[in-house]
Order: structure tokens, then C-alpha cells, then sequence
């Protein structure tokens, strides 16, 4: 199993069944999602190039319900987000479908899920299609054949890398991830996942994201469509962006003292004269980046880098995202067929919450 900047460079391969699908189906289902997210799905199309986006339901109060991802396919709209909010976000979505011509039901169990992040990920599922991979544009989805079935790419993950998620038929899950191994790919564990998302400084549902956060404390920008018509929750977006944005940003910290620990996510982030700040919602220990290493929400005055704070009684310092620079800038093309994105033609990033 590579380690530290080498789990970058790899194609790590991930068990990702702890992810869910939520199939919305009808006439209506684009103009309803759009009324329901805060991105743009009247812009989609299916394909490669403009099949997906990174919006976020909103609560009337602008709060972030889960962050998600919708992949517009010809006859239906997939929501892409965490297993366990599946039954949640489709019991709340229900209550506003009114006249609308728009049916939900639970998919997870219709694909098994594998994911493929790190610099190596493209050329490694270039090489498993045998060159005939599409150029997916980030967050979009597409076609392919990969050990004698189809199977349907995603461009998007959580490590800040090359990424992609495979949606795969059931009975056909073991045989894509051994041709998958074929072409190079090294199996990890998810904890290596969690360690290349704190790396990347990828917020996550259950740390970032809950129902108390707004999308422009956790870096969530993108996912806010600033063109399209009224949906649940912008009126509370629009007016804390003409009133000089949010009150907490999401930062990286580490402690102070080389070699240093970090409390437990939850713990408190104070001033030295002992207001708070904010609170820790990640830690994990990185190789790459030298020892521990942590996410958190700290008030916007004290969200400079270099700032130093207090955790737990000791010192830590607010540091900029991500901790590590992603290893796919650094790697020449290798003449593979890619997804587009920053930078260059050939790049996509897993990142942008989940």
C-alpha cells in the first residue's frame, strides 16, 4: 500500500458502498430538482460534458441539508450523497412534490460502488477501458465498457486528485475491481481515504457539513448558481452575501509545536484570551504533510493563515488548503484520453464536498 506523497501519485482503489443514490424520475423532475437545489440543473445535459454538478439542498434557514452531486442521465436524475442520508433527504425531498410529475426511490442497491483516486486514477482507467475512455468534464458522468460489462464514470472524488466512481453491476463488482488491479491499481483502505481528503482540505458530511453550516463557511461556492430562479433557502444566501459573507471559514490547522498532537474532532478553538473561535471537525495524522493535521471552523477574523489559536489547551496555528499540492499537477500527460479540467485539458480533482 503506498504511503504519504506515493498514495498520491498511485491509483488507490475504494470500497465506496457507504454511498447512496436517490433516483428522481418524472416530466418534472428538472424543473422541480431546480426549485430544490442551489445549483443549476436546467443547465445539464446528458453526457459527457455537461451531465453533472455539485449543488447542495438548502433549509429555508440557507443550511446545508447533505452536500450532493446530481447526474442527469436521459430518463431520470441520480443524487449522489452519503448512505446513511438516503432515507432522510428522500422522506424530505416528498414533502414537495405537490402536482409535480416527479417520483423518488432509494437506487443505492441498484449499482455497487468503486472509487479511483489519485494521480495514477486516469491512465490506470484508461488502460482497464482500453483507451476508450471519454473526456469527462468534473462532476459528470458517462458510459463504459470495463471487464465485459457497462459501467457507468463519474468524475468527481475526495482526495483533491485525479478521481472518478464507478457505478457497476452487482454481479460484476469483483471482476471490475480485478481488471481494475490489472491495469495497476492498488486497493486502500478508507482510512487512507480520510487521511487524502484532510490532505486536500475536502469538507465531508458528518464533519463539515450538517444543517449548521452554510455553503460559503466550508468553501462551498460553486455549488450556488447566482443565475437561476428562486429555490428553497437563497433568499438567506443572497442577503448574507451583500451584508460581507459568513461569520466562520473553514481552515486548516496543525499544532503549533512540531511533532504535536490534536484533540478529538469537536474539540474547541479559542483565542489566546480565551474567546472562542471556532471548533475542530477533522483530524488525521498525514505522512505527506508532516504529522497531524486538521480541519475546522474558525471565525473570519482569525482565519488568516499563520494565526496562531488555542485547541484543547494547546497552542495550533490556522494554515491555508490545501496541506498538500495535489500530485496530478506535477504529473505530465501521459497521453491518455482524461476528463477536463484545472489545470490543463486532461485534469479532473476529487474534491468539493460530499
Amino acid at each position: 500500500m503506498s504511503t504519504g506523497a506515493s498514495a498520491r501519485a498511485a491509483a488507490l482503489l475504494f470500497d465506496m458502498s457507504d454511498r447512496g443514490l436517490v433516483a428522481v424520475a418524472g416530466d418534472d423532475r428538472v424543473r422541480w430538482l431546480d426549485g430544490m437545489v442551489s445549483n443549476k440543473v436546467s443547465a445539464l445535459a446528458p453526457g459527457p460534458a455537461r451531465s453533472g454538478c455539485s449543488p447542495a439542498p438548502l433549509t429555508a434557514r440557507g443550511r446545508i441539508v447533505p452536500v450532493l452531486r446530481v447526474l442527469v442521465r436521459c430518463a431520470v436524475c441520480s443524487l449522489e450523497l452519503a448512505r446513511e442520508l438516503v432515507a432522510p433527504v428522500v422522506e424530505r425531498l416528498e414533502r414537495y412534490v405537490i402536482a409535480d410529475d416527479v417520483a423518488l426511490r432509494d437506487a443505492t442497491g441498484d449499482r455497487a460502488r468503486l472509487g479511483l483516486e489519485g494521480a495514477g486514477a486516469r491512465a490506470c482507467l484508461a488502460r482497464a477501458c482500453r483507451g476508450a475512455l471519454p473526456a469527462l468534464a468534473p462532476d459528470c458522468i458517462a458510459d463504459v465498457e470495463l471487464a465485459g460489462v457497462r459501467v457507468e464514470v463519474a468524475a468527481f472524488g475526495w482526495s483533491g486528485e485525479d478521481a472518478f466512481q464507478l457505478f457497476v453491476p452487482p454481479r460484476a463488482s469483483d471482476d471490475v475491481a480485478a481488471a481494475l488491479a490489472a491495469a495497476g491499481a492498488e486497493r486502500a483502505a478508507r482510512d487512507e481515504l480520510e487521511v487524502l481528503r484532510v490532505e486536500a482540505g475536502v469538507p465531508a458530511t458528518g464533519s463539515e457539513l450538517s444543517e449548521d453550516t452554510l455553503p460559503d463557511e466550508a468553501n462551498l461556492g460553486r455549488a450556488i448558481s447566482t443565475s437561476k430562479g428562486c429555490y428553497t433557502g437563497q433568499e438567506v444566501i443572497a442577503r448574507l452575501r451583500s451584508r460581507g459573507g459568513v461569520k466562520y471559514r473553514l481552515v486548516g490547522i496543525r499544532p503549533a509545536a512540531p511533532g504535536g498532537a490534536l484533540p478529538g474532532a469537536g474539540a474547541a478553538i479559542e483565542r489566546a484570551d480565551g474567546r472562542r473561535s471556532g471548533e475542530l471537525s477533522s483530524r488525521v495524522v498525514s505522512a505527506a504533510a508532516g504529522g497531524a493535521i486538521g480541519l475546522g471552523f474558525v471565525h473570519r477574523d482569525d482565519a488568516e493563515p499563520g494565526t496562531e489559536l488555542v485547541c484543547d489547551g494547546a497552542r495550533v496555528v490556522v494554515c491555508a488548503l490545501p496541506f498538500v499540492a495535489p500530485a496530478s499537477a506535477a504529473l505530465p500527460d501521459a497521453g491518455a484520453p482524461g476528463v477536463s479540467g484545472a489545470p490543463g485539458p486532461a485534469n479532473a480533482r476529487g474534491g468539493g464536498g460530499d
